[in-house]
C-alpha cells in the first residue's frame, strides 16, 4: 500500500479526478450487456480494455507491478485481483466483481461493482445485498471531521450483525493522484482510530465481504488471484469517494444511486 502524506486535492486535480472517475463507472455500465453465461472473462476484459481506449484513456491495471489485464473479474469465492481469462467461462448462477480503474489526463478514477448470472442462489442475494448495504453505510461516514477508523467500525459492526465476515487483509485507498496512495481505508477497525477526514482527500470505499471466514490465500500460480480461504462467496461494491466542505461525493456513483440527500 502507498505510504507518505495525504494530498488534499486541488479543484483543478478534483475536476480532473471526477471526470476519470465517471469514465470508469460508464466502463462498468458498458460492460454489463456482455456479462452473461458462455462468456470468457479474457473477453469481457478485451471489451473494457477498447472502451478505455476508446475514450481517450488507458486501463491502469494493466502492467501494474506485472498484473497482465485491464480489468480484474473475480467470480465466487475470489475476493479480488481475479485475472481474466479465455478459460473462465461464466455460468448460471456465479456471482462476480468486475473492477476498473481508469487514468484519463493523468488522474485516476476507481470502482467495482457486482454481476449476476441468471438464478442465484439465496446465500448469494443475501451476500450480495449486505455487501452493498456494507458500503453505503461506509459512504454515510465519509464528512469532514470524521475518523476514517469509523467506516470500517460500522462496516464490521453491520456484517457481523448479518452472519458475514469482512475482509481485513486488504482495504480501501487513496487515489486520484495516483492509483494507490495514503490514506489507508480499512474495512475493520476500532471505533475512532485512522486519520481526520478532511475536505479535499479522495479515496476508495471498498469492503470486501465473505459469507464464510474473512480470511484470505493468493493463489500460487499467478501471484495475484485472492480467493477465500474455506472457498466460500465473497462480494465487493466500490466507489471513488471526495470529501466536501459538508459531506462528500461520490465521484463514481453516476446514477445518483449512493448520494445522501
Amino acid at each position: 500500500m502507498a505510504t507518505g502524506k495525504v494530498v488534499i486535492k486541488t479543484q483543478e486535480q478534483i475536476d480532473g479526478i471526477r471526470k476519470s472517475s465517471v469514465l470508469a463507472a460508464q466502463t462498468l455500465k458498458f460492460i454489463a450487456p456482455y456479462v452473461k453465461a458462455g462468456v470468457n472473462t479474457a473477453y469481457l476484459d478485451k471489451l473494457i480494455d477498447e472502451f478505455i481506449r476508446d475514450h481517450h484513456a488507458i486501463p491502469a491495471t494493466l502492467n501494474y507491478n506485472g498484473y497482465p489485464k485491464s480489468s480484474c473479474i473475480s467470480p465466487n469465492e475470489i475476493v479480488c485481483h481475479g485475472i481474466p481469462s479465455e478459460k473462465q467461462i461464466l455460468k448460471e448462477g456465479d456471482i462476480l466483481n468486475i473492477d476498473v480503474t481508469t487514468i484519463l489526463n493523468g488522474y485516476f478514477g476507481d470502482t467495482s461493482t457486482m454481476f449476476t448470472i441468471g438464478e442465484i442462489s439465496d446465500a448469494a442475494k443475501h451476500l450480495n445485498r449486505i455487501s452493498k448495504n456494507c458500503l453505503i453505510l461506509g459512504i454515510e461516514l465519509c464528512y469532514p471531521g470524521n475518523m476514517t477508523g469509523n467506516i470500517g467500525y460500522e462496516i464490521n459492526k453491520y456484517a457481523r450483525l448479518h452472519g458475514c465476515s469482512v475482509v481485513f487483509e486488504y482495504c480501501g485507498h487513496g487515489v486520484g493522484l495516483q492509483f494507490h496512495e495514503p490514506p489507508e481505508i480499512l474495512h475493520t477497525a476500532d471505533k475512532n482510530t485512522g486519520i481526520r477526514m478532511l475536505p479535499g482527500m479522495t479515496f476508495t470505499v471498498e469492503p470486501m465481504i465473505n459469507l464464510g471466514k474473512a480470511r484470505t490465500v493468493v493463489d500460487k500460480n499467478d501471484g495475484w488471484t485472492v480467493r477465500t480461504i474455506d472457498r466460500k462467496l465473497s462480494a465487493q461494491y466500490e466507489h471513488t469517494i471526495l470529501i466536501t466542505q459538508t459531506g462528500h461525493e461520490v465521484l463514481t456513483d453516476i446514477d445518483g444511486e449512493f448520494q445522501i440527500t
